[in-house]
């Protein structure tokens, strides 16, 4: 299968094509210069199927990180999607960003924690945890937003090795080191790649839906609405 692949959850943004039947990676497109996701999730769409030397009717299926991360950059990569989706009736695969973090460590032989993170502020992540045992990467908490603290007591009591992805691994690894046995992945393993979409996307095939149902999954309500709950409860 033909498998489009799109993120734009985060500071950095990928989009890919990926033969899913033999795991290889057609073309990519990655971009971690903060640039506007609106201005290049399309541009970057086009070059991987130009790279790829496919066209959009050669496409089976889309996939799509809807979420956690930034709240803008998620409606942007599912707006997208809906659009490319709906146009030709494809199926369309939403795609947990921290699932989609930890994939990278898919078939890599080492025994560790893999414990995907993306900054939420406020001294906050949204994460998950995985267990990659030789290359077979499980799920081993849902996808939650926690406080740095609680995550730090929960991951030293397994007991384990920890490789920390994700856009907030820098700071994770920062604030457990002297407690915990971590480490930041390395740069080209940290950030959300077109295989690791794949993956996620075909271990959840059940959840395939039409272009017109895909929405952003948050954690926790935007800033602008917490605040206004919060202004809210304060006049009650």
């Amino acid at each position: 299968m033909k498998l489009l692949t799109v993120d734009t959850s985060s500071v950095t943004a990928c989009a890919g094509i990926v033969d899913t039947e033999r795991d290889a990676v057609l073309s990519e497109q990655f971009s971690g210069a903060s640039l506007t996701h609106s201005q290049t999730v399309l541009p970057m769409t086009a070059a991987a199927l130009s790279h790829a030397a496919l066209t959009m009717d050669a496409v089976e299926a889309v996939a799509v990180v809807n979420g956690p991360g930034s709240f803008t950059g998620v409606r942007i990569g599912v707006a997208a999607v809906k659009g490319l989706g709906f146009e030709r009736d494809l199926p369309c695969a939403p795609v947990s960003t921290l699932e989609a973090l930890s994939l990278n460590y898919a078939g890599i032989p080492l025994s560790a924690v893999i414990c995907a993170v993306m900054d939420a502020r406020c001294r906050q992540v949204y994460t998950a945890t995985f267990s990659c045992d030789h290359g077979e990467v499980t799920r081993l908490t849902p996808d939650e937003a926690m406080a740095i603290d609680a995550l730090k007591e929960a991951l030293s009591a397994l007991g384990r090795p920890v490789i920390f992805v994700g856009d907030g691994a820098l700071l994770c690894e920062e604030a457990m080191k002297d407690e915990l046995s971590c480490a930041a992945a390395p740069s080209h393993l940290r950030n959300v790649r077109p295989r690791g979409i794949a993956l996620s996307a075909m271990r959840h095939r059940e959840a395939w839906i039409p272009a017109s149902q895909l929405q952003p999954m948050y954690l926790r309500l935007p800033q602008a609405e917490r605040e206004l709950k919060a202004r809210q409860s304060l006049k009650a």
